[in-house]
């Protein structure tokens, strides 16, 4: 079976040298396996900003699936209009999707290539939700749209590190400063991301990396100092002692306490 390698696009950086970008193993946006192309299917899918005919072509002479969103216009429209005319009778209380599947070629292209339309009617809305894909992929059009919209996973992680951890903000002068900042924030950010990949009590399953650090970590505390012992009091506002302890108890779990010499 092969296993699927992906590259994730974009849209906040733009390529002046796509080939090269692509081939360079040591640039930070991609992701490329060493293995043999026999053994590994290469995939490739990003939003519209990655729209440009030069990268299809590298894709295709690379062997690489893709699935890149194209900007709608009047052709695209066109092809699509027997699905724009809204179904007759009443609508229904859920989201009905339609897909189309067509070839097209822009001016710009070098020959025609498969797209495939989304059209959405939504039980609250006059006019449908409509969105096109140009891809090479083999597989049915609904399974192509999922594929696509699972790009934005990605772009989730990226958006909560900018929110939880704040990893764009490099105030410092130099760019030495700056990169050491950059990688404090990465720890700190795969830090809680391995918090999360732990055994954690059921309450906290959905939690996001901002709810772990505003819930848990942020937790307003008292420390008591006695002869013997220093007593941390926190307070029980969104987490309780009980679920403190289960924390504590799975983090405990992570690793062997160790042997006494």
């Amino acid at each position: 079976m092969k296993r699927p390698v992906e590259l994730h696009g974009l849209a906040t950086q733009k390529f002046r040298s796509l080939s090269s970008d692509i081939r360079n193993e040591g640039d930070n946006n991609w992701h490329q396996d060493t293995a043999t192309s026999s053994d590994v299917m290469r995939s490739f899918r990003a939003d519209a900003a990655f729209a440009i005919p030069n990268l299809y072509e590298i894709l295709e002479s690379e062997s690489y699936f893709y699935a890149i969103r194209l900007r709608a216009n009047r052709v695209l429209q066109g092809k699509v209009a027997h699905l724009l005319k809204r179904p007759v009778g009443r609508p229904p209380n859920h989201v009905r999707r339609i897909y189309g599947d067509f070839d097209y070629q822009a001016a710009s292209w070098d020959k025609p290539r498969r797209v495939i339309a989304k059209v959405e009617w939504h039980p609250s809305e006059l006019f449908p939700r409509v969105g096109f894909v140009v891809t090479n992929l083999p597989m049915e059009p609904d399974w192509i749209v999922h594929f696509y919209n699972q790009r934005g996973t990605a772009e989730q992680h990226i958006k909560e590190g900018k929110q939880a951890i704040n990893w764009t903000r490099l105030s410092c002068k130099g760019m030495a400063q700056n990169e050491v900042r950059l990688q404090l924030h990465a720890l700190a950010y795969n830090l809680g991301v391995f918090l999360q990949s732990t055994n954690l009590p059921e309450e906290m399953v959905d939690w996001s990396l901002t709810s772990l650090q505003t819930r848990l970590i942020k937790t307003g505390a008292r420390v008591v100092r006695h002869a013997r012992a220093i007593t941390f009091q926190l307070a029980e506002v969104a987490v309780s002692g009980a679920v403190v302890r289960r924390i504590l108890a799975a983090i405990h779990r992570l690793c062997a306490p160790p042997v006494p010499a």
